[in-house]
């Protein structure tokens, strides 16, 4: 009896571990340009360079044709003509040839633009399955700009409630940060983009403070994180900083929010870091 139990323990650890190894990488690109080194390792990551191919999915953009020119500009330069556009309207009667073209797809690459559209095409349908199931075979995610917003569960969209008039986010207030549902396909961190560029850091520690269980990930441009499991490595030109909460809540004082000890890592190419 005690050895069938260990047997069936035994094939449920190997099961599990089969399938954590199976599940794909992310790569996010905090916007901007990307370095030609930086396209080589999505090549090489995901694997198109020996077989398969990668789909652009341009749908944050309200331009979805540009949005696959340039997506697709810097792979075909290298020589690689095996990554294809694939445009969807919102409530389009869907078809499983596309479908089936995401699920098989060893990369897919989200586009920048407005993260908030693409969600609202691509949440809760065919879609969005079709793209976990790309990542649970071990497919490469990649997006940037908007699409590297979208990884998150919780999403930032951008828009500072209380001063929707504001270009950029000027406060550290309770109820001021709008989040959308994300993708979910990093759950453990918040991530924010264009960040040391366009100064980013208040609506990222709103976040932090917000929901002190998550990291905050601040990506700036022509820079990008490597995710396998729980090890993300930077990869680029400049920064990605990394807030960390000490998950001591503290209530709001006349809404402005508060927090005690708050970490900050600030990380540069090569560098490696936790994203739990």
């Amino acid at each position: 009896m005690k050895k069938i139990l260990f047997l069936f323990l035994f094939i449920q650890f190997c099961s599990l571990t089969a399938q954590k190894s199976n599940e794909g990488k992310l790569f996010i690109i905090g916007g901007g340009s990307r370095p030609v080194a930086m396209v080589q390792r999505i090549i090489s990551e995901s694997g198109i360079d020996k077989d398969g191919y990668g789909v652009v999915l341009p749908m944050s953009s309200i331009y979805p044709d540009t949005a696959i020119f340039y997506a697709t500009k810097q792979f075909k330069e290298l020589g690689f003509n095996n990554i294809y556009g694939l445009n969807f309207a919102k409530n389009e009667q869907l078809n499983k040839g596309k479908l089936d073209s995401i699920r098989n797809a060893k990369l897919i690459y989200i586009s920048g633009g407005d993260q908030s559209n693409f969600m609202a095409i691509v949440g809760g349908t065919e879609i969005e399955a079709a793209i976990y199931a790309a990542f649970s075979n071990g497919s490469l995610i990649a997006g940037t700009s908007a699409g590297a917003a979208v990884m998150s569960e919780k999403m930032i969209t951008g828009t500072e409630l209380k001063y929707p008039e504001n270009s950029t986010f000027r406060n550290i207030e309770s109820d001021n940060l709008e989040l959308k549902p994300g993708l979910g396909l990093l759950k453990t961190a918040i991530i924010d983009q264009h960040f040391v560029k366009r100064s980013r850091h208040n609506r990222l520690i709103s976040a932090i403070i917000d929901f002190p269980n998550l990291l905050g990930i601040g990506i700036d441009e022509s820079t990008a994180i490597l995710i396998k499991g729980f090890n993300a490595e930077v990869i680029g030109d400049s920064q990605v900083l990394v807030y960390k909460n000490s998950k001591k809540i503290i209530p709001p004082h006349n809404g402005k929010l508060s927090a005690r000890k708050i970490r900050l890592d600030i990380y540069t190419d090569g560098d490696t870091f936790k994203v739990k």
